[in-house]
């Protein structure tokens, strides 16, 4: 039986930039979405609210799903990723980022292409479906309580 690693992820374009955190991942910098795993009791949007902001200090409102993810790793893990695409409003500089976070960034589709220090190619892939296919509506979201 697969045990996958539940994870979301924002993706913000502003101008053709989008947001992204520059982080230390195995003993290395890479860059990724604003990204994290789903904690117990918390739904999926609210679970990119919180990732988004305490790894970039802006506050993220979903507006859309732009695609869920199954990627088997290689060590054997796997991860099941939603991406939502949406807006930042406010932003908190004075906010301390996560542990592991270093910086966020504005960066185009074209500067993250050709970059070598993707995290994973779930990036590359959530921005291409963000950039060529329609948003799913946030109503097709759904969190079931109990039985």
């Amino acid at each position: 039986m697969v045990h996958a690693e539940l994870t979301v992820a924002a993706v913000v374009c502003i101008d053709n930039r989008f947001l992204v955190v520059e982080e230390f991942a195995h003993g290395k910098r890479v860059i990724n979405q604003p990204a994290g795993h789903v904690e117990t009791g918390e739904t999926l949007l609210d679970a990119v609210v919180r990732e988004t902001f305490e790894e970039t200090a802006w506050r993220f409102t979903p507006t859309g799903l732009v695609g869920m993810y199954h990627w088997p790793h290689e060590d054997g893990r796997t991860t099941l990723r939603f991406a939502f695409c949406g807006e930042v409003g406010q932003h908190a500089p004075d906010q301390p980022l996560d542990d592991g976070i270093i910086a966020a960034h504005w960066l185009s589709a074209e500067q993250l292409s050709a970059r070598d220090d993707l995290r994973s190619p779930l990036v590359l892939q959530s921005i291409a479906d963000y950039n060529d296919l329609e948003a799913l509506s946030l109503d097709r979201v759904k969190h079931i309580h109990g039985r």
